[in-house]
């Protein structure tokens, strides 16, 4: 008999903001928390935290991506006087899912066995694939569901903490994020509001490009212990440095991606990957305001584009 899935628990649907509900904790996004993020702005400068795409990038194995220009120039000339040319670009990828990306609340799920011997997969809110997959994208779930996120952000720097970029496999547990937020004069109670964003820098971000090969064979992240006492503080967000937020390889070989599961599926919170947070740490800046657009592809399994921090 399979044990219980430790990183979905029991009853963990219908949500609870109801069985019907696609936005998960995007509900808890709203002009309050974009007015209290804006108390926060002290210098006005913006720092990018995403990578660039492009040709050479890690990608997840069996995953593409590729950009060509259809001629030079694409169309034109066009106009006796003006003689009007432009350029267009041709780009092939999974396009929600490489890089720095925005999962959506339907990328993730859990696949049951019935006591016929079928078997079922259920995402978030308890939807069965079966009835949102379609071969053009998810009836349900899509990222076109996710808001425009503009909120409070916070940095922990578990980097910073050791001094040095973690090691592959490397699982960061609640003590470490109680510890860098001692470090980092964050204090240990109400240091995150509902609706706030969480970054964690490991240090895989610096092996992006210098490692790109090796990029995707493992990197430190989050335990199931970590997600866990994240959630119970209902941030809309979690992000990291690495590819998964998730600590890979698993701690359990028999449960993976835990914390995707416990945060996507069972709470609702959105998983940023791929971010680029060095530069944040550099500012020396723990609190900001956490900015990002998701990409309003219906039926997308996640976002690609440019988070970005304003200071």
């Amino acid at each position: 008999m399979t044990r219980p899935n430790p990183a979905l628990g029991e009853g963990w649907f219908p949500s609870r903001w109801g069985p019907n509900d696609e936005q998960g904790a995007g509900n808890l996004q709203g002009p309050e928390t974009v007015l209290r993020a804006q108390a926060m702005i002290r210098t006005g400068e913006i720092i990018p935290l995403g990578f660039p795409y492009r040709v050479g990038m890690p990608l997840s194995p069996g995953r593409t991506f590729g950009i060509k220009m259809p001629g030079g120039p694409s169309g034109g000339p066009e106009g006796a006087v003006s003689q009007t040319v432009w350029n267009d670009d041709f780009v092939v990828a999974e396009l929600g899912q490489i890089g720095t990306h925005m999962d959506a609340l339907g990328h993730v799920g859990h696949q049951i066995r019935l006591p016929c011997g079928h078997c079922e997969t259920l995402v978030y809110n308890g939807n069965k694939l079966s009835d949102i997959w379609t071969p053009y994208g998810l009836r349900k779930l899509g990222i076109d569901k996710a808001p425009v996120f503009y909120t409070r952000g916070v940095l922990l720097d578990v980097e910073g903490l050791f001094g040095t970029p973690l090691e592959n496999g490397f699982e960061i547990t609640p003590d470490h994020l109680r510890q860098c937020l001692e470090r980092q004069g964050l204090g240990q109670e109400g240091w995150l509001n509902p609706g706030d964003v969480v970054l964690i820098r490991t240090g895989h971000g610096a092996r992006f490009f210098s490692h790109a090969d090796s990029w995707y064979d493992g990197a430190p992240g989050l335990g199931l212990a970590a997600a866990e006492y994240l959630a119970t503080l209902q941030p809309s967000v979690v992000g990291a440095d690495n590819f998964a937020v998730d600590v890979i390889p698993a701690v359990d070989p028999e449960v993976v991606l835990p914390c995707h599961q416990h945060l996507i599926m069972r709470h609702g919170i959105y998983l940023h990957e791929g971010m680029k947070l060095d530069d944040l740490a550099q500012s020396g800046r723990s609190e900001f305001v956490y900015a990002f657009a998701p990409l309003r592809i219906e039926g997308a399994t996640g976002s690609p584009g440019t988070p970005f921090a304003i200071l």
